[in-house]
């Protein structure tokens, strides 16, 4: 694709309003509409429901949404990483579950073995990621490790040409679906000069001694998969090895940079979304022979949710163009990660101070949208580990 900055002219209705080349608003704008017509009417039924959404999941596969950022030759679309973006914000703006089956799929999942995988494995494993016949996860958070992944206890070493997985990976996003073919796990391989040496390797599924526990019972993502995983005695070919023994950890640091752009980019749209319930209903809502729409304190409120939304997604393009231009993007990819979670938690909230009672009922949307975006300040790294990372940057600590 071209660059994503060429001025083109946009519709007002859009919810991004930066000017995009010709593709990316095409796709965009595609993906927009199925949102719209396809994810949103069915939004409600699925959180309450807790059902992963396989004909959805299916639909997207076949609009070529897993195979956005991947080259042709591996079955891809031959975009880039703020395509991907782009479709992660549409959907996102209308349920958050989606949105994040689509990005764990990609940015976890298939990723790492796009990024640091043999020409055999890319050839074995990413055609059928990036087509959506089957997901791939991620598998490096543990139950007693949570932000410190360097205190991995996941241990693996080979005998006989097979490495021998034994452990617990919790958190996993995808991990337990029917259509689930491959977790790529962090294990400690050996140790050097005193240090864990932690290496990465691909786990197809099923595999024997590979264990997935029931769903999370989560506050929200409730139509998202997340399972803890085991592995007991896990057997896998030696050359399942990926990455070079040892950079585990490094390379999934670099996965998180990131994926972290693309949480920025979902939490701009429930963000968004936010915005747009509210409009919608302060036009609609009447209360003292009015339209609640015309008191200025919710005009106010509404104008506020609108200029968090646009600043946070300007941060995430920013750190989407520097990473497509080849340049340091670490720094943006935290500060447009941590300001898109936490300008997103306080548009949910004040979506849901708007709606007043209804919007405590969770037959509204702005009820889910606050229910899923605390995870936003979670996963993929605390809100306090990207100050760390900006604090960093800036040459204190």
């Amino acid at each position: 694709m071209a660059s994503p900055f060429t001025y083109t002219a946009r519709s007002s209705s859009s919810s991004s309003d930066y000017p995009l080349d010709d593709e990316h608003e095409a796709l965009r704008s595609t993906v927009e509409e199925f949102a719209r017509d396809v994810v949103a009417p069915r939004a409600a039924a699925m959180d309450e429901d807790g059902a992963f959404p396989y004909d959805i999941v299916g639909s997207m596969a076949k609009m070529g949404l897993f195979g956005l950022p991947f080259p042709e030759q591996y079955g891809g679309m031959g975009g880039d990483f703020f395509a991907l973006c782009l479709a992660i914000e549409e959907l996102a703006r209308v349920d958050s579950s989606v949105a994040i089956t689509l990005e764990a799929a990609v940015s976890l999942g298939a990723m790492p073995i796009y990024r640091f995988g043999s020409e055999e494995q890319r050839t074995e494993w990413l055609p059928r990621l990036a087509s959506g016949e089957t997901l791939g996860a991620f598998g490096l958070t543990e139950p007693g490790g949570g932000t410190d992944a360097g205190a991995t206890r996941t241990r693996a070493s080979v005998y006989d040409g097979q490495w021998v997985i034994d452990g617990t990976k919790a958190f996993i996003t995808n991990a337990g679906t029917d259509i689930t073919s491959v977790i790529t796990v962090t294990a400690v391989t050996g140790e050097s000069g005193g240090r864990k040496e932690i290496s990465s390797l691909i786990v197809p599924v099923p595999s024997e001694g590979l264990s997935v526990a029931p769903k999370y019972s989560k506050v929200g993502w409730h139509a998202s998969d997340t399972r803890e995983v085991s592995l007991d005695g896990v057997r896998v070919p030696e050359q399942n090895l990926l990455g070079e023994r040892g950079r585990g950890y490094a390379n999934f640091l670099s996965i998180l940079d990131e994926g972290r752009i693309a949480i920025a980019a979902l939490a701009v749209g429930l963000a968004q979304g936010c915005v747009d319930e509210s409009v919608k209903y302060a036009k609609q809502r009447t209360a003292f022979g009015q339209s609640i729409g015309n008191f200025q304190a919710i005009q106010f409120k509404i104008a506020d949710m609108a200029m968090r939304a646009h600043t946070a997604r300007l941060a995430y393009y920013d750190a989407a163009a520097r990473m497509a231009a080849g340049l340091p993007f670490k720094t943006q990819a935290a500060m447009a990660k941590l300001h898109a979670s936490e300008i997103a938690v306080t548009n949910a909230r004040e979506a849901t101070q708007i709606h007043g009672g209804y919007g405590f009922m969770n037959e509204t949307p702005v009820a889910r949208f606050w229910r899923d975006a605390k995870i936003l300040e979670i996963g993929e790294g605390t809100s306090e580990v990207q100050r760390m990372l900006i604090a960093r940057e800036l040459g204190l600590g």
